[in-house]
């Protein structure tokens, strides 16, 4: 059977798009479970508990509004891991089955919305919003059957299929023209990447040979991340019949993505972005580069077209245009001064603000130009001090960055947030120095090594480094790193002082 003159279908399309969702929901649940205690947990950094505590004290019933987390029901840590638990077992489900489709994605959903507002700092990066939009619009894109492989041999609703394109688009569009609005001048003359490689979160070891490339190296990579980003997502809008001119434009898409995984590690944000655009093919064009196998097409209904409309149908299509015009409205507030919008627009995004799942993006739209590194070091009678080694952060000069996504390292990544502004994240600072000194494995375990086996330091003080890349001429072999001490971010602490950072 040839599908080549028929109208483009998307029935693999969706099928691949929700199975590879149900992988990455997985992995996102799956890379919490070592972590999320350390950082969240009733003896972690940010105590849950206490968050939502203080939360009910200050707004009262409307708490439950502004924080939708199923952690109200029982905020601890029990609860906690069985909330992760949970979500890897129903992306199990989502991926090896076709059992209500739409109610397993609704509960992942709504198991991730949980998990984000009660992660506090530690859960809102842009990954885990997109996350979180891509899921609530999946729940729309699903097949509406219950259980069997039936519900995907359906034509997916086309206002469905636009939310998930539409997401693409202003992901990637956004991503470009912020940094370009922004006002940014490294952006703007073509030298970020000159920067961007050293001073980026988590580096890989590619990204030290990446920097230490030729100047004209970085310019030229920057102008095709700007065409990639800003010209070539308007391909999105063809009409799917243009199947080469949408494939040449998911390939380039795709291969910024997998560029951009090759020089810095950004957890699960590349693949799911990935995914999003591999919503952009359809049947025939996936049917030619996947096994036959893989996936049996069913032929086409004879009655897709002719299909009576119910009263469930007139209510989704009015839900999706909902969301279609929010997702609208938060893409023109990211690119409009704010002082130029309307007052009703800033009500409205204040208003579907607490599920965190209709968002503006972009990523690294100002860059930072240095990379400032907080070192911390305990100390047993505050003469003799000992550095702490993060797992995945710039520490050791010698010792090369590594590669960890999907997984993503959330205290490594919030150190170089606390590093670039250290008063804004002392509310976590503090505490982690605390935890230090009462010997708390449980934050402990988020560390690579602690000097202190024996027995917890008495003191424990803050450093502000400056670190750079070592280049090619430098004469200390296998040193990845240079860096200069700036500034003491503290004295000696100890425990159960009232901290301040200076």
């Amino acid at each position: 059977m040839t599908f080549l003159n028929e109208p483009p279908r998307f029935v693999l399309s969706r099928w691949l798009f929700l199975k590879l969702l149900a992988v990455i929901y997985g992995i996102a649940f799956g890379s919490l479970i070592p972590q999320v205690q350390g950082l969240i947990g009733t003896n972690g950094l940010l105590p849950m508990h206490f968050y939502l505590q203080r939360a009910f004290e200050f707004w009262g019933a409307e708490a439950y509004y502004q924080l939708p987390t199923l952690l109200w029901i029982h905020p601890s840590d029990t609860f906690l891991i069985g909330l992760c638990w949970l979500g890897i077992f129903l992306s199990a489900i989502a991926l090896t089955t076709s059992v209500a489709p739409a109610t397993t994605f609704g509960m992942l959903w709504g198991l991730y919305l949980s998990l984000t507002i009660a992660g506090q700092d530690f859960l809102s990066f842009q990954w885990d919003v997109l996350l979180l939009e891509t899921g609530l619009l999946a729940v729309f894109y699903c097949p509406r059957g219950s259980h069997g492989a039936t519900p995907y041999s359906k034509q997916p609703a086309v206002s469905a299929r636009w939310l998930i394109w539409g997401l693409a688009f202003k992901l990637t569009f956004l991503s470009g023209i912020t940094k370009l609005l922004s006002g940014d001048q490294t952006w703007r003359n073509f030298s970020a990447l000159q920067y961007h490689y050293e001073t980026q979160p988590l580096p890989t070891w590619i990204s030290w040979y990446l920097h230490n490339m030729a100047d004209w190296f970085g310019v030229m990579s920057v102008v095709l991340m700007f065409v990639i980003e800003i010209v070539i997502p308007f391909i999105i809008f063809f009409p799917p019949t243009f199947r080469k001119t949408r494939t040449g434009g998911c390939v380039l898409l795709c291969v910024l993505q997998v560029a951009i995984a090759l020089s810095g590690n950004y957890g699960f944000f590349n693949l799911l972005t990935v995914v999003l655009y591999l919503s952009l093919l359809d049947d025939y064009t996936l049917r030619k580069v996947l096994p036959r196998s893989f996936f049996e097409i069913p032929a086409p209904h004879r009655a897709e077209g002719q299909r009576v409309l119910r009263p469930s149908d007139y209510a989704l299509g009015a839900i999706i245009l909902i969301l279609a015009l929010l997702s609208a409205l938060t893409f023109v507030r990211e690119i409009v001064p704010p002082n130029r919008m309307p007052a009703w627009t800033l009500t409205a995004t204040r208003w579907i603000a607490p599920i965190r799942s209709i968002n503006g993006y972009g990523l690294f739209r100002t860059l930072t130009t240095e990379r400032p590194e907080i070192v911390i070091e305990g100390s047993l009678d505050g003469t003799d001090w000992k550095e702490y080694s993060f797992k995945w952060k710039p520490g050791n000069q010698t010792a090369r960055p590594m590669f960890m996504q999907p997984y993503m390292p959330r205290l490594d990544w919030q150190m170089w947030f606390a590093a670039l502004s250290p008063q804004d994240n002392a509310h976590w600072l503090f505490p982690l120095a605390d935890h230090f000194l009462e010997d708390n494995t449980t934050v402990l375990n988020l560390l690579s090594h602690n000097p202190f086996p024996e027995q917890p330091p008495r003191f424990v003080r803050f450093l502000l480094y400056q670190y750079r890349f070592s280049a090619p001429e430098d004469e200390i072999d296998g040193q990845w790193w240079n860096r200069e001490l700036v500034s003491d971010l503290t004295g000696p602490l100890s425990r159960r002082l009232n901290h301040q950072l200076p």
